[in-house]
């Protein structure tokens, strides 16, 4: 085990898969105690077994994001287990396929689209800093995504959403500094999960796409690294920025 999250409470909301799951292993490494938020309980209660026969410590939490209840609770167990809070990461979104230009997208995907990603990013900050508060201050970890941050044709909705995330951020980077929180927003390309390079597979006339990452692909390794350095004390002075894992296509 490391120690750059000595003795952190760190609560990973989409951490029973893909980039969350990774993450809740990551950090766990580096010496946090990691409530393992998600909806899939036996996946979440395998990587809390898995992470604590290493030699770490870590708690299942079943969190549905879009709900006030699931996160309040979800959030006063995990205080209730490990006595803090220190870091909030709001890994948890995703998009339709549904999703499209704005003039043939349907309405109800639009609104359970900014449910996901941008309500559930809001009700965790509006449960969760509190915490962080009264643990003397911490960091919060947003995801957006380079298509909150430029254009991108047929995803109007998931831009809108992750767009909302990015201004989010900035807002209460504002509003709590003086609680010594910190926030700031991982704003991540494609990532190789499982899902993304299934779906690259089954479309391969995006193909072209992927030349626009200038050093490839990311894994989910790389955005697990980038939240462990905004969770830990080596950006104490960091707040309200975007932080790019996008191999640089945000530039190219």
């Amino acid at each position: 085990m490391a120690d750059r999250l000595k003795g952190k409470v760190a609560f990973i909301t989409g951490g029973t898969g893909g980039i969350g799951e990774v993450a809740c292993r990551s950090f766990a490494r580096e010496g946090a105690l990691v409530a393992v938020a998600g909806r899939r309980e036996e996946e979440g209660e395998r990587i809390a077994a898995e992470i604590r026969g290493v030699g770490g410590d870590a708690l299942f939490v079943r969190t549905d994001v879009t709900s006030e209840e699931s996160v309040e609770q979800a959030l006063l167990r995990t205080v209730e287990v490990f006595g803090r809070l220190d870091i909030l990461y709001n890994n948890a979104g995703g998009s339709s396929a549904k999703d499209g230009p704005v003039t043939k997208t349907p309405a109800d995907v639009f609104w359970k689209t900014l449910e996901l990603d941008l309500f559930g990013t809001w009700l965790c900050c509006h449960f969760g800093i509190p915490h962080l508060v009264r643990s003397g201050g911490g960091s919060v970890i947003n995801t957006a995504s380079i298509m909150g941050a430029m254009g991108v044709p047929n995803r109007d909705a998931y831009s809108a959403s992750k767009g909302g995330v990015i201004a989010l951020t900035r807002s209460m980077a504002v509003e709590y500094a003086a609680d010594r929180v910190r926030v700031n927003v991982l704003v991540p390309g494609a990532v190789a999960t499982d899902r993304v390079l299934k779906f690259f597979a089954s479309e391969p006339h995006l193909e072209d796409q992927l030349k626009a990452y200038l050093l490839g692909m990311s894994e989910p390794e790389d955005v697990a690294n980038a939240a462990i350095f905004l969770a830990s004390e080596e950006s104490r002075r960091t707040t309200g920025q975007m932080i790019g894992i996008d191999s640089g296509i945000l530039i190219s």
